[in-house]
């Protein structure tokens, strides 16, 4: 062999390899779709007839409880536990699993076991919890599918705090394995871990001015810097982030004290050496690493010499057992600035007794000072905070129930309403963040569905009015934290009924018939299911104009929230400030106009196709926001029709831009103006993946496929919440 042909490879570099660039990377101002194609079946080894409810149906949960207690004392020699319990590992594993949701467009948490997954998985905050994953490995193989990684994580962290002698709230599966990283999800632009606060923040005083959707300050960290802003030591600076970031993951004041302190009760921060001799990440190791991370090459490398964090130390004096010392030690001693020894700043006390200090992790009968992180620190300086942790100080029962529904709240917070919940474990109380919804006992036959059509549609509601009032009520779904959708017709409630972008004015007019005609109903149908019907009798009156006779399929059975089932603020969250299926933007964002419709299409639950055609559908059916014609590319308005594609990709027609989001589309004879557009209604002609997707709809022999996928995507839209 030469050595000119002997280093040659004889593949085509893919997507792998160091050398190789994403369109994004060679076009950056091309329209980045991969996040409408994450978790495609073809990822998925377990295939499309798989059913993981089902799955977890048959698991028997009392012997995996009692499986992952007794791991927790069956400390291995190549990850040795601490104390020879494993609890406090176990339990930051769960509490970072779902420490990443944010409220803002709730991706994030424990829904996916995406932990596994770069980037999370080897994320600094997230040091050594590949040891966690790789303890829990022989439970997984053995209950194999019917427990999920995701609810695997969570139930792990739940048997830790009950093996060391704390009563959790409850445990609730339903958590499905995502297989592939959900690499097109922003945790931050910068480009470094760690990088300093102010890349999140428009105002460096104003800790309120945190970048939106994020809730971490710092790339690679769940919370807070645990060392204080930057890494400078400032309780009270410290508490102003620690109280936004526990905002953004929907917690309260109480909640986040709870949560700080009974996380803090048990385990200990590993600092105990030289943080830069540590090896690459799990996702950057070599193949020899097998995944495995931060590989420590001085001392046993383990044990007494494990550095994650960099802080070194238990909170508490007996940190292997649920107990009430960590209030005791924060609010009783008087606490200094030290320096672990691997140079991170930590608090520790002054002058305190032997006897209150911990026992060494791994050396018998030493016993060590146990520390604060900034946080901690900030529960009792905060003035707010101090109040709070007095109050559990002084009554640990009350700390008690706080926690355990403050853990519960954390890990179930992206897990949806009750009815998604899985096994006997599932807490029988209603909580009012899971949004609940009364169920209704009534059923509707195909005879009463076509009546209530008939009266909806001669209502004097124009078809478009009960259209958009549909989409508005559903469009709020989010199939990131199953927030929102139809069922509860919350639309009817604060704050979503006087929404600007739910046009306040038209949604009350149709509020108030829906009203009208359900009190003279022989037979109770809620709001939400009359919503939902009209706006899909008027796609069908609609397609059955445009020659195309299709029956939109209907399910009954939404509820209708009220008031005090209703959190009002925390679905301010989920107002829509953009929706490009309507052709609306409340602003002039930074962010164009077409990629906020992905990410609206994506947090729905929507294909690039679903995506696609329901635009074009929108479109003719004429439900603009404001009544607009943007986008309108067709002289029957009020028609299901493929007009939109048609007239978009015929080449009669050209395309000038008047601003920077709406455009003349002109005949290119005569000149005239035959409809303008904005970048939304264009990107589906500019961009190739969609344009493929357009030519697709505009074919003389897919006038029918329109429609039936218009309806299909609809029919989606408005079940979405529906489990």
């Amino acid at each position: 062999m030469s050595s000119s042909s002997k280093g040659k490879c004889p593949v085509m570099h893919g997507s792998n390899t160091e050398t190789s660039r994403s369109v994004v990377e060679w076009w950056p101002k091309a329209l980045n779709l991969d996040i409408l194609h994450q978790h495609d079946i073809k990822s998925n080894p377990l295939g499309v007839d798989f059913n993981y409810a089902e799955a977890f149906k048959q698991l028997d949960l009392e012997a995996l409880k009692a499986d992952l207690k007794a791991l927790m004392t069956e400390s291995q020699d190549w990850w040795p536990a601490d104390w020879g319990h494993y609890g406090g590992l176990m339990i930051r594993m769960a509490w970072h699993s779902a420490g990443t949701y944010r409220i803002f467009d709730g991706r994030g948490g424990s829904n996916t076991g995406n932990q596994r997954f770069a980037p999370l998985n080897s994320w600094p905050d997230n040091g050594n919890l590949d040891k966690a994953r790789r303890l829990l490995w022989p439970i997984k193989k053995k209950y194999g599918n019917n427990i999920s990684w995701a609810d695997l994580f969570i139930l792990a962290g739940n048997m830790a705090y009950e093996s060391m002698g704390f009563k959790t709230f409850g445990f609730a599966g339903g958590r499905e394995d995502i297989w592939h990283p959900e690499k097109d999800i922003s945790w931050g632009k910068e480009k470094e871990w760690l990088a300093a606060t102010k890349n999140r923040y428009s105002s460096d005083a104003d800790r309120e001015s945190l970048e939106n959707p994020l809730a971490a300050v710092q790339m690679g960290l769940i919370y807070v810097n645990p060392e204080g802003v930057d890494g400078n030591p400032d309780p009270l600076r410290t508490a102003q982030d620690v109280r936004m970031t526990f905002k953004r993951m929907a917690m309260d004041d109480e909640e986040t004290v709870a949560l700080t302190a009974g996380g803090h009760t048990v385990g200990k921060a590993h600092g105990n050496g030289d943080a830069s001799m540590l090896g690459e990440s799990p996702e950057g190791g070599e193949l020899h690493d097998q995944g495995f991370g931060w590989m420590n090459p001085t001392g046993k490398g383990n044990a007494e010499d494990t550095v994650t964090s960099g802080l070194e130390g238990a909170w508490t004096t007996t940190p292997d057992r649920w107990n009430h010392t960590y209030f005791h030690l924060l609010l009783n001693h008087e606490w200094e600035l030290t320096k672990s020894p691997a140079g991170a700043w930590q608090w520790e006390p002054v002058n305190m007794k032997e006897e209150d200090k911990p026992f060494d992790a791994h050396i018998p009968n030493v016993r060590r000072n146990p520390i604060m992180t900034d946080a901690d620190m900030a529960m009792k300086m905060d003035p707010a905070y101090r109040k709070i942790s007095e109050r559990f100080h002084n009554d640990p029962e009350y700390f008690k129930d706080v926690f355990a529904r403050a853990w519960f709240k954390l890990t179930h917070r992206d897990l949806g309403p009750k009815s998604r919940y899985l096994g006997a474990d599932a807490p029988k109380e209603d909580l009012i963040w899971q949004d609940p919804i009364p169920t209704v006992d009534y059923n509707l036959s195909e005879v009463e569905i076509e009546a209530l059509k008939t009266t909806l549609l001669n209502s004097g509601l124009t078809e478009t009015e009960l259209i958009a009032t549909a989409w508005d009520s559903a469009r709020t779904f989010r199939k990131s934290d199953y927030r929102g959708g139809a069922n509860g017709a919350r639309i009817r409630l604060a704050p979503q009924k006087e929404w600007e972008g739910n046009e306040p004015a038209r949604l009350h007019k149709v509020l108030n018939k829906l009203t009208e005609i359900q009190a003279g109903l022989s037979k109770k149908v809620s709001i939400a299911d009359l919503i939902v019907l009209g706006g899909s009798a008027a796609v069908e009156k609609a397609a059955q104009r445009g020659g195309v006779n299709i029956e939109v399929p209907f399910s009954a059975g939404r509820g209708d929230a009220i008031p005090e089932m209703t959190d009002a603020p925390s679905f301010d969250v989920l107002e829509p400030i953009h929706d490009g299926f309507r052709n609306w933007l409340k602003n002039d964002f930074m962010v164009r106009p077409e990629e906020l419709l992905v990410d609206r299409a994506q947090l729905m639950g929507l294909t690039a196709p679903e995506m696609t055609v329901l635009v074009g559908g929108m479109r003719v059916l004429g439900t603009n926001y404001g009544g607009s014609n943007h986008g309108i590319f067709t002289d029957r308005s009020g028609t299901l029709s493929n007009d939109f594609f048609v007239n978009l990709t015929d080449m009669n027609y050209a395309w000038k831009p008047i601003n920077e989001n709406e455009y003349s589309v002109v005949d290119r004879k005569n000149g005239t103006v035959k409809w303008t557009a904005t970048r939304v209604d264009l990107v589906f002609g500019s961009n190739s993946i969609l344009r493929a997707y357009s030519e697709v709809y505009a074919q003389d022999d897919n006038k029918e496929k329109f429609v039936q996928d218009f309806v299909k995507a609809w029919v989606k839209v408005m079940n979405a919440d529906r489990f």
